[in-house]
């Protein structure tokens, strides 16, 4: 294994985040490779899932819609929710600890690219009354 390896990850390298809504494989961290200024990962979403209203106090993200069609929430700086039908090729900005959610409206798995700036609020993830680990030997062999 060369040094660099852990510079080009794949969603099923890494155990994944398993929620009742879907799941998240953390791809760039800390504890992944070494990442300090951002963490970053693959959100697994099926048909008629989403994950509920929340925010990330101190933290920003970015959701990339890589495929599927769903709503996406995002409240304004007086808390006024803001939902939009997004759909491949979509970016979506979260500022600084505002809620956002997150619905697969559509018929097919929907992929997105998330990243939090500064790294940490995937950790708060773990504190989620259905988190679970799915280990990586379970994703390759399914």
């Amino acid at each position: 294994m060369s040094e660099t390896d852990k510079y080009f990850t794949y969603p099923d390298d890494v155990d994944n985040f398993g929620f009742d809504w879907g799941r998240l494989a953390l791809t760039t961290a800390p504890e992944v490779n070494g990442a300090s200024q951002f963490s970053a990962g693959v959100v697994f979403v099926p048909p008629g899932q989403g994950h509920s209203r929340h925010n990330h106090p101190g933290a920003e993200e970015i959701i990339f819609v890589i495929s599927g069609t769903g709503e996406q929430m995002v409240e304004d700086e007086s808390g006024q929710p803001d939902t939009r039908e997004v759909n491949a090729g979509c970016t979506i900005f979260v500022p600084d600890s505002r809620f956002h959610s997150t619905l697969n409206t559509g018929d097919v798995p929907m992929q997105l690219f998330v990243v939090y700036s500064p790294t940490g609020p995937e950790k708060m993830l773990r504190d989620a009354p259905d988190f679970r680990i799915i280990p990586k030997e379970e994703l390759k062999a399914g």
